[in-house]
């Protein structure tokens, strides 16, 4: 509210207010001293006067009053024909609505906790953006260039117009109540001065990067990302792999993306209080209630156990690397 009364439409509101007041007083002093009203009297006659309701006068007014009577008309008749003038300019401008449409930005960013910010909303953005959003994940996407910006517009992304270069920014878009951080802009310059404006934000942010060459992944990780990821080797990785296994790629592709079979692979954490902990994978019918199979183990202090024997025995913030049904992978995570 206040970045509005400090820009130049809140002064010019400011200054039409002043100016009623005012004429309010001008017109309340005149009449008291030309006429002889009381203050209530004055102003009674004042307020009738400018808002040319024509209601019945306190007194019969002499000459005098009925000079000032016109004078104080003209006046009015003058600075609502100016007010109305400048307002309705100001509603064709736009100037209202964005203030509008930025304070209800700013109050619903405020009220967000443990969610994403994006910057950048090129081809990487996104496919991001709309994965976290298919996913029900709260997002805050960053960015400066005008067609991403209708795009976002168009969609109804939370979003904001600028730099995320710019601290100030990534503060307006609440990076200390977030959960994690997705810098993904074309020049890793910029990739790595956000990651590190970021960490020095926010110390338990979760920081996911882009790495366009080999030697940034490095400086992106000094900086304080969490995971880089190098979009053109991935690709080219793939690329590989689609020419020595295209089976397992095609499998990979389908299980990962959901598309054309009903298959999932999902990561699942066993809580202190499941009944899972203690439990040997053989006796805790992942594979006979719910038809999944455990792929991978990560343990609490990041041990991944591949495969993991019949005899492995489940611990309380254990992850569990699942696949199977989609159902299933569901059922099974409210049961836990």
């Amino acid at each position: 509210m206040r970045e509005f009364w400090n820009s130049a439409t809140g002064r010019r509101i400011t200054v039409l207010v002043i100016l009623s007041i005012l004429l309010t007083g001008f017109g309340t002093a005149g009449y008291m001293l030309l006429q002889d009203y009381s203050f209530i009297e004055a102003l009674y006659m004042t307020v009738i006067t400018l808002s040319t309701v024509g209601f019945t006068e306190v007194h019969p007014p002499d000459t005098k009053g009925r000079i000032f009577t016109i004078i104080l008309i003209v006046m009015g008749v003058s600075f609502v024909a100016f007010s109305l003038a400048y307002f309705s300019q100001i509603l064709l401008d736009g100037n209202l609505l964005a203030a509008y449409r930025r304070r209800r930005l700013k109050k619903k960013l405020d009220q967000l906790e443990n969610h994403y910010i994006v910057c950048g909303y090129g081809e990487m953005g996104q496919i991001i953006v709309d994965e976290l959003h298919n996913h029900k994940i709260p997002v805050v996407i960053i960015e400066p260039d005008e067609s991403a910006l209708a795009r976002l517009r168009e969609n109804n992304f939370l979003h904001l117009s600028g730099d995320a270069t710019d601290e100030n920014n990534l503060i307006s878009a609440g990076i200390h109540r977030a959960k994690g951080l997705v810098s993904v802009v074309k020049k890793d310059s910029e990739n790595v001065f956000i990651v590190l404006t970021a960490r020095d934000l926010n110390k338990e942010l979760l920081i996911f990067a882009r790495a366009g060459s080999a030697g940034t992944g490095k400086r992106l990780l000094k900086a304080g990302a969490n995971r880089v990821v190098a979009p053109y080797a991935i690709g080219a990785s793939r690329i590989a792999l689609n020419i020595l296994r295209p089976t397992v790629t095609d499998f990979l592709d389908l299980a990962l993306s959901g598309e054309g079979m009903e298959l999932g692979i999902e990561e699942i954490r066993i809580p202190e209080n499941s009944k899972l902990v203690g439990m040997e994978l053989m006796a805790s019918g992942l594979r006979s209630n719910y038809d999944l199979i455990v792929m991978a183990i990560k343990r609490a202090d990041g041990v991944m156990v591949f495969n993991p024997p019949p005899q492995e025995i489940f611990l309380a913030g254990d992850i569990l690397v699942v696949i199977g049904a989609v159902g299933n992978l569901s059922r099974f995570g409210q049961d836990l």
